[in-house]
Order: C-alpha cells, then structure tokens, then sequence
C-alpha cells in the first residue's frame, strides 16, 4: 500500500511538472503581434499588409516593413473577405493582399478534441501499469519464497581477509589452509587417493573468530564463497527452509568447486526429536535437507560446507559423523601470546602513548576473547576522544578493562556515608582475603565505584594463563568470595548483614556444588559424578538434568557442600582477624579515593606470602 502511494504521488508531481514546465515556455517565448480587427483593415486600406495566412481561426500577418508578424484571431468558420468587407475594406485593397489558407492536419483537430480527457486517461492509466507492476513483484516474491538468500562473496583487495589478519589460533588456521589447498590443487590430492572433506565445523566460544576465519577461507579461496546463517533457513512454513538448502546447494554446485557457510548452524542443527512438531516439524525439515545435500545418493563433488557455532554439545550426531562435518575444529580462547598479537592487529592506525605495552595489556587480561579485546582498544580510543587527547594513555586502558568486564562506571549513584563505609568493607574484605591466601589470583585493583550491577568490584588475575584449578585453588577462591559476607558479620553483627553478599553466596554456592558433583573433590562421597550433565532438551529449553543418585546421596551432597561453604567462611574469618591492621588501612584508602590501584594496594597492605 505504501509503495502504491509512492508510486501515484510520483505520477502526480511529474504531469504538474510537465505542465509547469510547458507553461513556463509559452509565457517565455516572443510570438508575434496581437492586433484587433480594425487596425487590420487600416493597414490593408494603407497597403502596409503582404500576406495573410489562414490557420483556422487564427490570421498571421506579414507586413512589407522588415517581414514584421502579426496575430489576430476571428470567429471560427467565418471567411477572411467578409470579415475585412464588414469592416469597409474594398476589394480592390484586398486584391492587393496575397492570401494563404493553410488546412489544419486531422491529427491535431483530434487531438484538439481529446485534450479535455487527455490528462485523466494518462492518470488512469499510469495508475493502472503501476498496480499491476505490484501484483507481478508479488507474484515473483510468491515464487521465489523457497530460494535460498545466500550472499556470494565478493573478492575486494581493499577489505579482503587473509589468514596473515587473523591472529592467533594457529592450529585452527592450519586445518582451513590444508581445506583451501583442496580447494585449489584438487588434482594433487586425488593422484594420492585422497577425497576433498564434505565439511569443516568450528566450535568455539563467542568471540573467538570463527565467522572472522571463515571469512579469511573466503579471501584466500579462490573458488565461490556462499554464506547465510542458520535462522535464514527457517520459516513459519513448513517445507521453505528444505527448498532453501536445495537451492543453495544447487547454486553451490553449479559453481563447484564452491564453499558453502552457515553461520550458527545450531539454529537448524539441533537434536532432532526434542519438540512436538515430530517428522512434520519445519527445523527437522531443515536438517534433514542438509543431512541428505551433505552426504547422500545423489554426489556432491567439489562443494565444502563451513559452519561455526558455540553450542557443539546441542547438534545432531547424523551431522557430526564422517561423511558430512569431516573436520571439527575447535577455536581456543587465545593464551597470552595470542592476546598480545591480536591486540597488534587492533593496534593499528591508533595513536598509543609510550607508557603503553601491549604486553602487560595482554597479560591483565585472560579469559578476553579476540572480540573483548577489539572492544578494549576501541572504548579506549573513545575515552582518548571523550579527554580530548591525542594519544591513548594506559590509564585509558585500564578503565576500558573495567568496562569490558563489568560495565560502564555509575558515578551518578549517590551512595550515604554509611552504604559508602559498608561498600569499602565488603570491598577490603574480598581483596585482603584473596592478597593473603597463596593460590588466589593476585588482586589487581579494587573499587567502591558501582560497574553494571555491582556496587563494588574486587578484580584478581591469574599472572599466567590456566588450563586446570586444583582443589586448594577452588578452597582459596571460596574464601575469597566470602570474604566480603564474612567481614560485615565481622563488622556490623549478624542484625546489620545487607542484601550485599547475595551474588558472593550465590557464586560460592556454584563452586562448591561443582566441585562435589562434577569434580569429585570430596573423600566421602568418592570419585563420582552426581547428575547427568547432559542438557535434557525439550521445547528448546533446558527443564532439569537427569538426576542418578538416591535421596540419601543427596542429604550427603548437601552436607557435602555446606561443609565446603563452611570450611571457607572459617577461613576468611582467621584471615581477617589476623590481617586487621591492614584491612583498617584499605577501607580508609577507598572511603577517601575510592578506586585502589594494585602498585597503590600493594603499598598500603604489604606484599603478599607466596610460601
């Protein structure tokens, strides 16, 4: 409807265009003369006149003097003579006048005729083509509502992605590189026997560069490239997303060798059997169709499938066995090394000041994706803009970091006295406590400023990247974690305990029940896992897990864990009390400057015991 608008307001403008435009014209332009019919007959009787011309109603005359023009209408169908005799001309005057009657053409007393219906007929009309022009465009989207929307990429040396612009994941770049070689040098490989893979899956967490290395397989093949994401398959009619996968796979093929990739293909590859809709249920459908593209009867020589997804435990194993997703390789969270090379690559064409090292940047931050640390160096440039430098500090970068972990800062939350001075002891209470106990993290900074939902924030980092977390690790975080609950017990009594340390609780809750149902690091209970983990799916939501242990195992699960929780508030506590003095030392230091840098708490509570 709106396009229809669109299209009679065009119309309209352009005829009152057209019209202005022809009117504009006619005004503009010098005709000749216009004279009455008296001034006529004086210069016939002055023999100043040449030469009429008769067009109908409409008299040109031509003088002696210079060829000078002249206009004079008369009524329609009354003749030349008896008009000049009516106005005491004698003919021997007239005689001398040569006259011309010119016989206008039929086209132009027709289209005399039909001017009056001209205007509306070409309205109408326009009206009418534009109308139709819709009903066909409906008709073709009708038709083409089963072909696949897939985008081809285009090869642009300017934005092109190579594996040279993608940092880290080594061994994730030497599995498509070898897919890429398939691609380009076929032959050298069937002389040996080998097949190209079917398909290649990337599994990663978010962030890590899956659709970044597919992207860099798109710059380095030279073969089509089609991309589409998992959603674009599905549609609220049943059969649409199969006949999209045909028809990408037959565009595919067409242009073989080609490399197909879906983005989140979790969207269209989970378990099938999980909902209602059963055989008839458009996302099985879907998954069915790629099942049968990828290896079925008919050959599908020279395609590839590339696909990424951060949920590998939820897809069906018909798409994971060999024949269809040959190759699943897994994208890492970047170790320090890797953090350090990714930030040079979004280093660059940013102005960093010399305090800056990228080194240390990369050793703050582990657990950052290559997405977190793109975001890192962009909100520090913004920060540089907003301070209105020129170069980006380090200071700039260490709040970027607070950023990206927690949140934007929430100076504009007025905080009393006492919430200040409660805030600064919960604060000092999770950082001493993890500076004094040797297998926590060192602390790195401590704040009473509000970041996302936190109205405080202790941040401790590991100072190389770890793999594995022993129970004597698990034991000090725990203790660390309370450590904000065990001080305002400590400090306000059991009545004055806020509503503060519930995500500490929460947290410490998490930890503990994992370490005695998943990590078996408890002696009564044994070397066994409790519950299975495996999602149990229904309806695309996760209801419970399997439960595998009796009700009496589970009062021992439960005494299990209290035990873990206990163990840990008790050390907190002895922590605290043995490092009062210099607890005293650090909530002042936060009360007046609120956010404590670790030179800054280092100096204030001494160096930690890493006997």
């Amino acid at each position: 409807m709106k396009s229809l608008l669109k299209n009679i307001t065009i119309i309209v403008l352009v005829l009152f265009s057209v019209a202005a435009a022809a009117s504009f014209v006619d005004m503009s332009q010098e005709g000749p003369e216009e004279i009455g019919v008296n001034r006529l007959a004086q210069e016939v009787k002055d023999g100043q006149v040449k030469m009429v011309e008769i067009e109908g109603d409409t008299l040109i005359i031509t003088l002696h003097e210079e060829d000078k023009k002249q206009e004079l209408k008369k009524e329609y169908g009354q003749p030349f003579t008896e008009l000049m005799q009516n106005v005491g001309v004698s003919p021997e005057s007239l005689g001398q006048v040569e006259v011309l009657v010119k016989k206008d053409p039929e086209w132009k007393l027709f289209l005399m005729g039909l001017a009056p219906f001209l205007l509306p007929f070409l309205l109408v009309a326009g009206l009418i083509y534009f109308m139709s022009r819709q009903v066909q465009g409906a008709n073709s989207k009708a038709m083409s509502f089963g072909s696949s929307k897939a985008k081809e990429a285009k090869p642009d040396e300017k934005h092109t992605t190579k594996f040279k612009d993608v940092a880290g994941a080594q061994e994730a770049k030497e599995e498509l590189k070898e897919i890429v070689s398939f691609l380009k040098h076929p032959k050298k490989f069937a002389d040996m026997g080998a097949k190209i893979p079917r398909g290649a899956l990337l599994m990663g967490a978010p962030g890590t560069g899956k659709t970044l290395l597919a992207k860099a397989v798109a710059g380095e093949a030279e073969v089509p490239f089609y991309h589409m994401s998992g959603s674009e398959f599905v549609e609220m009619f049943v059969g649409v997303g199969a006949s999209r996968v045909r028809d990408l796979f037959n565009k595919a093929k067409k242009s073989a060798p080609a490399i197909v990739f879906i983005d989140e293909i979790d969207a269209v590859g989970r378990k099938r059997g999980a909902g209602l809709g059963g055989g008839h249920d458009e996302r099985e459908q879907t998954l069915n169709q790629i099942l049968v593209e990828m290896d079925g009867f008919a050959p599908n020589s020279g395609v590839i499938v590339m696909a990424a997804t951060n949920r590998p435990d939820v897809l069906d194993k018909a798409l994971l066995r060999p024949g269809r997703f040959d190759r699943r390789i897994v994208i890492d969270m970047p170790d320090i090394n890797d953090r350090e090379e990714i930030l040079k690559v979004h280093a660059k064409n940013k102005p960093f000041a010399k305090d800056v090292d990228l080194r240390i940047i990369a050793e703050r931050t582990p657990g950052f994706t290559g997405a977190d640390l793109e975001s890192l160096l962009n909100e520090a440039a913004i920060l540089a803009v907003k301070k209105n430098k020129k170069e980006i500090r380090e200071d700039f970068v260490r709040q970027s970091i607070d950023k990206v972990l927690l949140g934007p800062e929430k100076r504009s939350r007025v905080l009393s006295d006492k919430e200040k001075e409660m805030t600064a002891y919960h604060e000092a209470g999770h950082a001493i406590v993890g500076h004094f106990l040797r297998h926590c993290d060192p602390v790195r900074k401590v704040s009473i400023i509000g970041r996302g939902m936190a109205g405080g924030y202790t941040l401790s980092m590991p100072a190389t990247d770890k793999r594995y977390q022993t129970i004597a690790q698990f034991r000090d975080d725990l203790a660390m974690t309370m450590g904000g609950y065990v001080i305002e017990k400590m400090q306000y009594g059991d009545d004055q305990l806020s509503t503060g340390p519930s995500s500490d609780l929460k947290k410490a809750t998490q930890i503990a029940t994992k370490m005695v149902m998943q990590y078996g690091m408890t002696s009564d209970l044994g070397p066994r896992v409790y519950g299975d983990n495996e999602e149990l799916i229904f309806l695309a939501q996760e209801i419970h897990e399997k439960k595998n242990y009796s009700e009496k195992t589970a009062e021992q699960i439960d005494m299990a864990i209290n035990e873990i929780l206990a163990q840990a508030e008790k050390t907190a506590k002895e922590t605290l009390i043995k490092y009062k003095k210099e607890t005293e030392a650090l909530v002042k230091a936060l009360i007046k400057d609120e956010t404590i840098e670790q030179e800054e708490f280092i100096n204030i509570v001494g160096k930690r015991n890493e006997k």
